[in-house]
């Protein structure tokens, strides 16, 4: 028998026991899997294969060859049709170059209120006007250009085009494309098919991509947004991976993919075009 611990002396966990404590309890199988099942039942067997948590650690390398595709993508594919398509840069007027401004600039914050617009005129010797032009100057050089939205929106596009092309040749011929009652039939006793596995692991090694590069990234409005949408994706391909939900999950993708390249389309292709073949001045 164990020794218990007395009333007195407090139980003390090593931290590897603190780690296998929360291991078993995040495994725990009837919080997975089906009652009267067990991880046993789902070992490769019979020439029956099943995901395994282990498989998604070759999604980090691939996010990483992801990002080589798409640099030389949008070197080589997307720069060249830019300029096939006319896609050209408005012209900005610099800001002037001033020490004081800049440093307030750069340490405060790039849209000052009135007080201290009127505090940096005195400071820099420029008018008030002259402050508030040279401010919206130098946002406007931050801006990213067009040419960097039209590149990263047709890496997407393309992605998500192949994507879903893809993801359709390997659910298409499956009955459970045509039944959903397929989905759940003998769950989670389905044998995952090598289509099912790479369909899964380039989704999801391209949404650990996007969340790696979105710090380079256009930097847009809803940030933060992006941030929540690409960890809350990996973490449902994920956990549907490790339930073997993998019918279900693969008509989720496509069906997923099938709007996404639209989005691109419609949302920076047809509205950033038009919009680029006049050139202005932002003053």
């Amino acid at each position: 028998m164990g020794m218990v611990p007395s009333s007195s002396s407090p139980l003390i966990l090593s931290p590897h026991s603190m780690f296998q404590t929360l291991y078993s309890y995040f495994w725990w199988e009837r919080l997975w899997l089906p009652a009267n099942l067990t991880w046993a039942d789902l070992e490769d067997r019979d020439g029956r294969v099943y995901a395994k948590a282990s498989d998604l650690y070759i999604t980090i390398p691939l996010a990483f060859l992801f990002l080589i595709v798409r640099h030389l993508f949008e070197t080589y594919v997307a720069t060249p049709l830019a300029g096939l398509l006319n896609v050209k840069e408005k012209i900005r007027l610099k800001a002037t170059p001033n020490a004081v401004l800049e440093k307030f600039y750069a340490a405060t914050t790039k849209h000052p209120k009135q007080a201290d617009v009127e505090m940096l005129s005195k400071k820099s010797g420029c008018t008030v006007r002259q402050v508030e032009r040279w401010f919206r100057r130098r946002r406007n050089q931050d801006r990213p250009s067009l040419l960097k939205k039209f590149r990263e929106a047709s890496w997407r596009f393309t992605f998500y085009l192949i994507a879903f092309i893809a993801g359709m040749a390997v659910i298409v011929d499956k009955p459970w494309f045509y039944d959903l009652r397929e989905v759940w039939k003998g769950y989670p006793i389905q044998s995952m098919l090598p289509s099912q596995y790479w369909y899964y692991m380039i989704e999801l090694s391209f949404y650990w991509s996007l969340l790696f590069s979105i710090a380079s990234d256009v930097k847009r409005k809803d940030f933060k947004e992006q941030i929540i949408h690409h960890v809350a994706t990996i973490i449902l391909i994920s956990f549907s991976w490790f339930a073997n939900y993998i019918r279900a999950g693969t008509l989720i993708m496509a069906l997923h993919d099938s709007s996404d390249y639209l989005l691109e389309w419609f949302i920076h292709w047809i509205f950033t075009l038009p919009s680029s073949a006049t050139t202005s001045s932002t003053s």
